[in-house]
C-alpha cells in the first residue's frame, strides 16, 4: 500500500480541510463575471483561476499537508456532478465550460440546475439531477491537474472530492425518473466511477485521498448508512481514505465507515466533539493506532480565535487513541474570510480576539508545534455589554409577540389597501448599477458631500418608482439604492457590530458576501429606513412596502459572537427591528416586509436540536413584527432553501404574506405548504432572478396557475424569487413586465 509522508506516525502534524476560493481581493469573481460579459476568453479565464490557485497553495505552504481540488469555478458540487459526468441533456453543450456555466446559469435554451443552502450555512450548492438513466463516466482530470499543481510546488497533497453518497443524497430525481425512484439506488454504479478517480489519483501519486461526507452528519436511515458500506467496501486498498465530516459528528456512520475499511476520519471537533468520545468508545478492534485522524478544533465557519488550551485538550485525547493524528481545520476555510491583517478600522479589543482563514492557519501550526501557544480565550470585554437592553429584554410581556388571528388581521388590511387578486409586487431591491456603487463609494470616501448622495439616492427611488408604475406593479418598493447588503446595512447603523473592509465570503459562483462582526449587545440608536421608505410614498398612489432584514438572517449572515446562546442574541436584534416596524407604522406604512431568508439555514443538521431553534427563531421574528395594529400587513421572504423541512417555521412566523422562492425547484413548495395547512398569503417565485434568461409571460403563468390551483386566488401574489439587485435592467424590464402580464392573464381567468 502506498503511505504518504504527511501522516508519520508518532508526530503530530498539520493541515486543513480546505481555502477560499475566490481570491483574496475576489480576483475570481471578477474573471468570472469578465467572461460572462465577453470580455474574457476561455483561455484568460483559466489564467485567471490559475493564479487564484497559485495563491491558495502559497497560503496552505505552511502546513505540512495542503488539501487540493477543493478550487472551483463556481461550485463544488457542479464539480462533482462533472467529474462523474452527471450532467444534464439540457446542459449539454460544444465545450466543457459551456456546458458547465449552462448548468449553473441557465442560458436562452435552458433553466439551470436548482440552487439550495449547502446544510447550515450560507453558501448554495447546485442540485445534481440523477434519473435510473444517468450514464456516469469518470472525469479524473480537474483532481488530478490540481493535485500534480501542488506536487510540482514540493508540497504533500491530499486530494479531496465530494463522497459519492453526499452527492446522491444532495441531488434530486431527475425530471423522467419513476416517482419512487432515490438517487442514492444509484450508489453501487457511482461508487465504480469513484474507484476509477482514485485509482487516477493514485497512479498520479497520491497515497491518500479525501472523501467528503457531510450529509452523514445529518441523522441518516439504516438504509442509507448500509449504502454507505457498500460503496466504501468496493474502494482499492492501494490509496488510503480518509472520510471529512465537517458540519457536525459524524457519530454512528464512524463505525460504519471503519467497518468498511476507511482509514481515516476528517473531525468537526467545533460542532461535533461528541466523535471524540465515540472514537473511545470504539477503540480496538474498529479503530486502529494506524487510524488517520483530522482533530478539527480550529473554526472554519467562525472568526473568533480558537482557544488554545481547548484544542489541545481535544488534541490530546485523539492522540491516545492514534498514534497518526493532524490538527486541522473543523471545516473547509471556504465560509470565512482570508486575511484579517487588511482590517484597520475596527472597534478597539475585537482583531486581536479574530481570526480569518490566514490567522487560522497560524493557529493550526501553533497547535501542531509542541512548543507552540496553549493560551485559553479570554472573555468578552464588559463595554460590550448593555444594561438597558439587557433589562429591556428581561421585562418583556409574555405576549409581546403575539397578533390577533390571521383572519382576522386580513379583512383589515384589505379594507386599509384594496389589491386585486394575485397582486404583483417584487422583493425589495432594484439594480444596482455602476453609477450607484460609484456614488456610494465617492460619499463612504469622502468625495460626495452627504446632501449630493442624499438627492442623488432620492433620484434613483423616484426613478425606480416611475419605473413600476411605468410597468403597472400592485404593490412597489423604493429599489433600495442606498444599501450596500442586506444585512451590512443594518449593521452599520446598530449598536454592537463592526463592519469589514475587505471581509470576503463566497455565496455562490461569483456572488460575494462581506458579514459583520456581531461582538456585543444590539441596540438601534435613530431609524435606519423610514425616511426612504416615507419619500417613495410620497411619489405615489400605490402602496410601497417597508422593507427590513429580519433577526435570524441578521445572525445567518454575521459572524456572531459565540459567548451567549444565539437566542439572545436573536431577541435583542428583534428589539431593534421592532422599534424600526413601528415607527414605519408610524410614518404611514400600510405593507412592512421582514425578510428571513436564511430561516432555513440556521436549522441544525440533527434533528434533535431543531425544536429549539424553530422555537427562538419564530419568536425573534414575531417579536420584531408583532408590535403593530391589526391593519398594518406584515409580509417576509424566503428562498433557495428545502423548504419542507421548516415548514413549521415558515407557519409559526404568522406572517401576513409569505414570498417564497419556487421557481428553480419547480412549484415543489406548493406541496409542503398543503401539507403543512398553511394559511396564510403566498407569493411563489415565478422568476428566478439568479439566472441571467428571461423567462416568458407564458412560462410565469402557468406557474401561478399552479399556485391558483392549490391555494386559491385570493391567497396568491405574484413576485420574482429574490431582490433584483444583481440583475440589469435589461433583464429586469422584459420580465416584470411579463410577470404583470402572467399575473393578469391569470387574474382574468379565475375572475
Amino acid at each position: 500500500m502506498n503511505t504518504t509522508t504527511a501522516v508519520p506516525a508518532g508526530r503530530l502534524t498539520s493541515t486543513a480541510l480546505g481555502y477560499p476560493r475566490i481570491g483574496p481581493n475576489r480576483e475570481l469573481k471578477r474573471a468570472l463575471e469578465a467572461h460572462w460579459s465577453g470580455r474574457l476568453d476561455a483561455d484568460g479565464l483559466e489564467a485567471a483561476a490559475a493564479a487564484v490557485r497559485a495563491g491558495m497553495l502559497d497560503d496552505l505552504s505552511v502546513l505540512d499537508t495542503v488539501p487540493t481540488g477543493t478550487f472551483s469555478l463556481y461550485d463544488h458540487v457542479l464539480d462533482a456532478a462533472f467529474a462523474v459526468d452527471a450532467v444534464a441533456p439540457r446542459h449539454r453543450r460544444e465545450t466543457a465550460l459551456a456546458s458547465y456555466f449552462a448548468a449553473a446559469r441557465g442560458d436562452d435554451a435552458a433553466a439551470p440546475l436548482e440552487m439550495t443552502k449547502w446544510f447550515d450555512t450560507n453558501y448554495h450548492y447546485l442540485v445534481p439531477e440523477i434519473g435510473p438513466d444517468t450514464e456516469f463516466k469518470a472525469n479524473p482530470d480537474k483532481a488530478v491537474a490540481e493535485f500534480l499543481e501542488a506536487r510540482e510546488r514540493g508540497l504533500d497533497a491530499r486530494p479531496v472530492l465530494l463522497g459519492p453518497v453526499s452527492f446522491l443524497l444532495l441531488a434530486k430525481p431527475a425530471a423522467n425518473a419513476p416517482a419512487d425512484f432515490r438517487p442514492l439506488d444509484r450508489i453501487v454504479d457511482l461508487a465504480v466511477v469513484y474507484v476509477e478517480i482514485i485509482n487516477a489519483l493514485g497512479r498520479a501519486g497520491a497515497g491518500l485521498v479525501q472523501l467528503d461526507e457531510p450529509a452523514l452528519c445529518a441523522d441518516r436511515t439504516r438504509e442509507e448508512l448500509a449504502a454507505t458500506a457498500e460503496a466504501y467496501l468496493r474502494f482499492n486498498e492501494d490509496v488510503e481514505i480518509v472520510v471529512g465530516g465537517g458540519y457536525g459528528p459524524l457519530g454512528v456512520a464512524l463505525e460504519v465507515l471503519r467497518s468498511a475499511g476507511v482509514e481515516g476520519f476528517a473531525l468537526d471537533l467545533v460542532r461535533g466533539r461528541s466523535d471524540i468520545e465515540t472514537l473511545e468508545e470504539l477503540q480496538s478492534p474498529h479503530v486502529s493506532r494506524e487510524t488517520y485522524l483530522l482533530a478539527g478544533v480550529v473554526d472554519g465557519r467562525n472568526i473568533w480565535r480558537t482557544d488554545l488550551a481547548r484544542a489541545a485538550a481535544d488534541i490530546e485525547r485523539l492522540q491516545r487513541i492514534s498514534d497518526r493524528v493532524a490538527v486541522s481545520s473543523s471545516s473547509s476555510l471556504l465560509h470565512v474570510p482570508v486575511d484579517l491583517a487588511v482590517e484597520h478600522d475596527l472597534p478597539e479589543g475585537l482583531a486581536e480576539r479574530l481570526a480569518f482563514a490566514r490567522q487560522k492557519l497560524e493557529e493550526i501550526v501553533a497547535l501542531a508545534d509542541p512548543d507552540g501557544p496553549r493560551d485559553a480565550r479570554p472573555e468578552s470585554p464588559e463595554a460590550w455589554r448593555d444594561a438597558a437592553v439587557r433589562e429591556r429584554l428581561a421585562a418583556l410581556d409574555p405576549g409581546a409577540d403575539r397578533r390577533v388571528p390571521y383572519a382576522d388581521r386580513a379583512a383589515a388590511q384589505a379594507a386599509r389597501v384594496p389589491l386585486p387578486a394575485i397582486p404583483t409586487t417584487t422583493i425589495g431591491s432594484f439594480p444596482q448599477t455602476a453609477e450607484l456603487r460609484k456614488a456610494r463609494a465617492a460619499h463612504r470616501q469622502g468625495l460626495m458631500i452627504d446632501a449630493d448622495y442624499r438627492a442623488r439616492m432620492r433620484a434613483e427611488v423616484a426613478a425606480v418608482i416611475a419605473e413600476q408604475e411605468h410597468l403597472g406593479l400592485d404593490v412597489l418598493v423604493h429599489g433600495e439604492p442606498e444599501r450596500n447588503d442586506m444585512v451590512q446595512y443594518f449593521a452599520e447603523q446598530l449598536t454592537g457590530f463592526a463592519t469589514t473592509a475587505a471581509g470576503w465570503v463566497q455565496s455562490y459562483g461569483s456572488r460575494c458576501v462581506r458579514p459583520p462582526v456581531l461582538y456585543g449587545d444590539v441596540a438601534r440608536t435613530a431609524p435606519m429606513t423610514v425616511e426612504w421608505t416615507a419619500y417613495a410614498q410620497s411619489l405615489t398612489e400605490k402602496p410601497v412596502k417597508g422593507m427590513l432584514t429580519g433577526p435570524v438572517t441578521i445572525l445567518a449572515w454575521s459572524f456572531v459572537r459565540d459567548d451567549q446562546p444565539l437566542a439572545d442574541t436573536a431577541d435583542q436584534v428583534a428589539l431593534a427591528l421592532r422599534d424600526e416596524v413601528r415607527d414605519l407604522e408610524a410614518a404611514g406604512t400600510a405593507i412592512i416586509q421582514v425578510d428571513e431568508p436564511a430561516l432555513r439555514e440556521l436549522l441544525p443538521v440533527r434533528a434533535a436540536a431543531r425544536a429549539a431553534y424553530r422555537d427562538w427563531a419564530t419568536r425573534s421574528f414575531r417579536l420584531a413584527t408583532s408590535g403593530v395594529r391589526p391593519e398594518t400587513a406584515i409580509h417576509t421572504h424566503l428562498c433557495y432553501s428545502e423548504f419542507g423541512e421548516v415548514i413549521d417555521a415558515i407557519s409559526a412566523l404568522d406572517a401576513d404574506v409569505t414570498s417564497i422562492e419556487a421557481s428553480r425547484s419547480k412549484m415543489e413548495v406548493l406541496t409542503d405548504l398543503d401539507r403543512a395547512r398553511y394559511r396564510s398569503a403566498v407569493g411563489p417565485g415565478v422568476w428566478d432572478i439568479h439566472s441571467p434568461r428571461v423567462p416568458a409571460a407564458d412560462e410565469m403563468a402557468a406557474a401561478l396557475r399552479l399556485a391558483v390551483a392549490a391555494l386559491g386566488p385570493g391567497r396568491v401574489w405574484a413576485n420574482p424569487d429574490c431582490g433584483l439587485k444583481t440583475r440589469r435592467y435589461e433583464e429586469v424590464r422584459p420580465s416584470l413586465a411579463g410577470l404583470v402580464e402572467a399575473a393578469r392573464a391569470v387574474r382574468a381567468e379565475v375572475a
